[in-house]
Formats: structure tokens, C-alpha cells, sequence
């Protein structure tokens, strides 16, 4: 604060008393006014910054809200497309077992021909898709099963069909002889029928023993 007593005793020495007054008064005064008029443009300038903060804050909050609306609208698009995939993959999962239904189907009918041609095997009764009880309600389905004789021995046909046979259907195959191999009690033939397989998956799966045959064959 200014020291208007100081600037009187001052001015008083040089000029008339009353007058020395009168300026010390009107200095303190003005110094009144501007201090005031300082104060008051900051508070005016803090009070645009605090509305600008606001409205910038309220821009933000809009966005976010716009975002998360995005985000649901994502989030319910990305579910209705899993809805639909698992739809598809039933169904397509229901058309390959149609498809290998029906190749196994045409299997059954002209393996008893092929194998007697091809490996002097004689199947007795029809060949069937049934189930092998292993231990008590525990079963193993066999796709193409059928029994006879091979040079006077009896024997299992054991067999399944696949549209596109790959080395890992080759390998679930044996892994299935393998389980049921100590319920059988004679000797398994196994037999595959595909409508197209690689060079190198027919080459392994005669290389484990096992017949192949496709569709044109049959």
C-alpha cells in the first residue's frame, strides 16, 4: 500500500500545506483505482479461462460418451458376428458328417467286392456302423465295421470315411484301433475310404497297413 503521510511531509517542504494535502490525497487515490482495476481484469481473465476449461471439459465428456457408444455398438456387432460364425460352423460341421455319411454308406455297400478282389477278404453279414462297448456305458463308434474270413482266418473290418483325408485323420484312425484292439477278438483290417487325398498321405497310410480306397472305386 502506498505511503500517502510520507508523500505529504515531502510535498509540504516545498509547497503550501493545505495543497500538499490535496495531492498526497488524490496520489493515494489513483494508486486506490489502479490496484483495484489490476485486480479486476486478472479475476476476468481467470473467469474466461474457467469457462473455456469448461466447455473444453464438457467437449471431452460428449466425446467419451461417443466412444463408449461406439464401443457398445462394436461390442454387440462383434457378438452378433461369433452368433453367426458358431451358426455356420454347426452347420458346416452337420454337412461333413452328412458328406462322410454318405461316403460311408457307398463304402459299406462295395467293401465286401473290393476286399475280396484286392485281399482275398470274405466278409460274412452286412457291414455296419455301430458302436464297440468297451467297459459298461462306455462305447467307441466304429463307422464301417464288418466281420469274415481271410484264408480260413477270421477277421475284423474296421474302417472309417473321410472327405479329404489328411495325415491327422490317418492318425486318429490308429489311435481309434488302438483302443478297441483289446475287445477285438481276431485279427483287424483296417480300411480308409476318401474322395481325395495327397501323394504323401496315401503314402503313409499304406505305409501303417491300412487300405485305401476312393470313391471312384467304389
Amino acid at each position: 500500500m502506498i505511503n500517502t503521510l510520507r508523500i505529504y511531509n515531502e510535498l509540504k517542504e516545498a509547497i503550501d500545506p493545505v495543497a500538499a494535502e490535496k495531492i498526497a490525497d488524490v496520489i493515494g487515490l489513483i494508486y486506490d483505482e489502479l490496484r483495484y482495476a489490476v485486480t479486476k481484469t486478472e479475476f476476468n481473465e481467470l473467469k474466461d479461462i474457467v469457462a473455456e476449461l469448461a466447455q473444453a471439459q464438457k467437449r471431452t465428456e460428449e466425446r467419451v460418451e461417443e466412444l463408449a457408444a461406439g464401443l457398445v455398438r462394436l461390442e454387440r456387432k462383434v457378438e452378433s458376428l461369433v452368433g453367426e460364425m458358431k451358426v455356420f460352423k454347426q452347420e458346416l460341421g452337420g454337412l461333413a458328417h452328412t458328406v462322410g455319411y454318405r461316403l460311408e454308406d457307398e463304402a459299406m455297400k462295395s467293401l465286401p467286392a473290393l476286399l475280396n478282389r484286392d485281399h482275398a477278404v470274405k466278409i460274412e453279414g452286412p457291414v455296419i456302423r455301430d458302436f464297440l462297448e468297451i467297459r459298461p456305458k462306455k462305447y467307441i463308434e466304429l463307422n464301417i465295421w464288418g466281420q469274415g474270413l481271410q484264408h480260413g482266418e477270421r477277421v475284423e473290418i474296421i474302417g472309417e470315411a473321410k472327405s479329404q483325408l489328411k495325415k491327422r485323420d490317418v492318425d486318429s484312425f490308429l489311435q481309434t484301433l488302438k483302443a478297441v484292439e483289446p475287445f477285438i477278438h481276431h485279427r483287424i483290417i483296417p480300411v480308409l475310404v476318401t474322395y481325395q487325398t495327397s501323394p504323401l498321405v496315401r503314402q503313409y497310410t499304406e505305409a501303417k497297413g491300412i487300405h485305401l480306397y476312393y470313391s471312384y472305386q467304389l
